[in-house]
């Protein structure tokens, strides 16, 4: 295995992209049977394990960003950092929408507008996260990778031990 020091620092958040994209498919596909057919153990179940992959994993990552990989990327370019911050705001702030309406559905199993709203708030949020994730796959890291240095990139990769 692998000293953790030498793995591409980049590669690592757009492996993290692509586990959150996973959770956040199995999140809009079970809040949307919930809100179709009505609650289910099985959907719910999906559902919580997505919301705790977002409160565990995504949390972590979005923190490793804003505390490795933007202070470096900052001494070259503030712009897409700036904006990246942003929007690890208002995914928060959804995020509490999202915990609050599964607890709802949880606790009102039978409540039709529960269910409607879960699904509605979880559209919403996967498509910001889908979003934001295709900014930073798509504009933030290939910024990462024309300005940033070897060592600057292993130092991002020190950072985030």
């Amino acid at each position: 295995m692998r000293n953790r020091r030498h793995i591409d620092p980049i590669a690592r958040f757009m492996q993290e992209h692509d586990e959150a994209l996973v959770q956040l498919a199995t999140l809009r596909k079970a809040t949307q049977t919930i809100a179709d057919r009505g609650f289910s153990m099985d959907s719910y179940r999906k559902i919580l394990r997505a919301v705790e992959f977002i409160e565990d994993e995504v949390s972590v990552h979005n923190h490793r960003e804003e505390e490795a990989l933007f202070p470096v990327l900052e001494r070259y370019v503030v712009g897409p950092t700036k904006l990246m911050r942003e929007d690890h705001k208002v995914l928060k702030k959804e995020f509490v929408r999202l915990r609050r309406a599964v607890d709802r559905v949880g606790a009102k199993r039978k409540d039709k507008s529960a269910t409607t709203g879960l699904a509605k708030i979880s559209q919403s949020i996967v498509q910001i996260f889908v979003n934001h994730i295709h900014k930073e796959n798509h504009i933030l890291f290939p910024l990462v990778q024309k300005f940033l240095t070897k060592d600057a990139l292993r130092e991002v990769a020190r950072r985030m031990l």
